[in-house]
């Protein structure tokens, strides 16, 4: 299922607009997860990039400490057509940190450093902080401003974005193809398994969407906390879930494939169920209970935090707003309407974790 026919939850689209015209429109900059012990053998490395992708990147700071590029550790990755802040980790076992304006390259610059005792996992940050700019926007501005309060209001669906699915979805045949006995190489396992995960996944929230149940409890719900990878239920509805869901303590949550029996029970099951009946669907499921991967739950409501606009004459909207970690821009923007993203054509327009 392609980005541009899930469903989306605020009703039809108030703008057409045009993204990255420059990278400077897209800004996106991760929130740490934690400070730096300020002792160790890493190097930790605030980076900022223009026009550079994260394993670019990391090679260059790689050749620059003169290491193995499976010594350098990030976060998360960041998109090449933006400017982005994120932390490397250089490990550099009793050595002293090498001259860091000997780093500095057309495109990268480090704005601080400090030593560690780790080297950086991925996903050990708390969040992205995203800077958007919207131009050649049509549309009426009291409309869009009534969309945005929404988003504030109600969240949008948590849909995994397009960076799951590789160049033109290409992710989700080879997946199919891996299932079927193809080899790949060890590293492309690990996305094509996730593709294969996502597709499943969005099928249920795309079911949930159309069905009005994406931010509210069916019968047999499983519950996930804000926040965190932990899930409760199913428990019968009670006041003190309903006052939890409406502060977004609590979220609906929908399966991440793999062996074991399905958590839901009642009418959340059977629409989890029933959104994955087809062919494709049924191979997908049968080759991630194959590869031995287990059931998890993920929320299928997600809130921008601190989201915020204005105008930039009439035609130019600033959007800012933080995320958490694997949660995608695209499930923002793609309530407000169509985006032409100037450097991958007319599609939704998809950020970063």
């Amino acid at each position: 299922m392609s980005e541009t026919t899930l469903p989306c939850a605020h009703g039809t689209a108030v703008l057409t607009a045009t993204i990255r015209t420059t990278p400077q429109d897209f800004f996106v900059e991760e929130i740490d997860a934690f400070a730096s012990s300020g002792e160790g053998e890493h190097l930790l490395l605030d980076v900022e990039k223009r026009g550079m992708n994260t394993a670019f990147a990391a090679k260059l700071i790689a050749q620059w400490a003169g290491i193995a590029d499976m010594a350098v550790g990030y976060a998360g990755l960041k998109d090449r057509h933006a400017v982005t802040r994120q932390r490397f980790s250089v490990h550099l076992p009793g050595r002293e940190a090498p001259d860091i304006d000997a780093l500095q390259a057309q495109g990268l610059r480090v704005l601080g450093h400090a030593w560690h005792a780790k080297k950086l996992p991925r996903g050990a940050l708390a969040g992205n902080r995203f800077r958007l700019v919207l131009r050649e926007v049509q549309g009426d501005h009291a409309a869009i401003a009534a969309r945005l309060q929404a988003i504030v209001d109600a969240g949008v669906p948590n849909y995994f974005g397009e960076q799951r699915f590789g160049r033109e979805g290409a992710n989700l045949g080879n997946a199919l193809a891996m299932f079927a006995g193809q080899r790949v190489a060890r590293t492309q396992r690990t996305y094509l398994l996730s593709a294969a995960r996502s597709e499943l996944f969005n099928q249920v929230l795309a079911a949930r969407v159309r069905d009005g149940s994406w931010n509210r409890g069916l019968e047999g719900e499983v519950w996930a906390l804000d926040g965190s990878r932990s899930v409760f239920g199913p428990e019968p509805w009670s006041e003190a879930l309903a006052e939890r869901l409406d502060r977004f303590d609590i979220h609906p949550s929908a399966p991440l494939w793999g062996r074991g029996d399905l958590r839901s029970a009642g009418a959340a099951r059977h629409v989890e169920e029933a959104a994955l009946t087809g062919d494709t669907a049924m191979a997908l499921r049968a080759g991630l209970e194959s590869a031995g991967l287990r059931q998890e739950r993920r929320a299928t409501r997600l809130r921008p935090g601190a989201l915020a606009w204005e105008w930039q004459g009439d035609d130019a909207l600033v959007v800012a707003f933080t995320l958490p970690p694997g949660t995608y821009a695209t499930t923002v923007l793609a309530e407000l309407g169509a985006m032409h993203d100037v450097q991958g054509g007319q599609r939704p327009f998809v950020g970063n974790v």
